[in-house]
């Protein structure tokens, strides 16, 4: 079997059971580009996923800490799909994505990975992005480093939006 080396899959697998929420963290921090905070909303923030499926993969949050859709404010909502409807004009411009997959995983039994803390995935799709690695070699390769995609990624929404 062919191994790819990918040491930084390492950090994940050792912070599997960390308690700090990764977007409270975000909403805290200085240092935008170090947290990969890619926008600030008033309500909520777009930050890309460390561990992504494919290049681009973001995530949206509000800025509430909950696992309850029901107890989020009707503006929190609205600013929400605001920027998943920007950020997947982004994201399609900057790096020419086909398609995307767009969800929500609300609880533990749901597959939520933070389970206290909503967040809408933004996964964009390129036909053959499925290819023999995941299937036969079990192995997903990620082209782009973190740092590219989002220096990418942030050029081209300031490009398309000045706020």
């Amino acid at each position: 079997m062919d191994k790819i080396y990918a040491p930084w899959r390492y950090k994940y697998i050792r912070n599997l059971k960390k308690e700090e929420c990764i977007f409270c963290k975000a909403l805290t921090t200085d240092d935008d580009r170090k947290s990969f905070v890619l926008s600030r909303g008033e309500h909520s923030l777009v930050i890309m996923n460390i561990y992504p499926y494919n290049n681009g993969h973001i995530m949206i949050a509000p800025e509430k800490h909950t696992g309850d859709l029901q107890e989020l404010r009707e503006e929190t909502t609205s600013e929400l799909w605001h920027y998943l409807k920007r950020w997947e004009l982004v994201i399609r411009k900057a790096m020419n994505a086909q398609g995307f997959n767009i969800g929500m995983n609300i609880g533990g039994i749901a597959g939520a990975g933070i389970e206290n803390h909503l967040h809408i995935h933004l996964v964009p799709r390129w036909s053959g992005d499925t290819n023999f690695m995941p299937v036969i070699g079990e192995t997903k390769v990620v082209p782009m480093s973190l740092e590219e995609a989002y220096d990418l990624l942030r050029e081209t929404y300031g490009r398309e939006f000045n706020d």
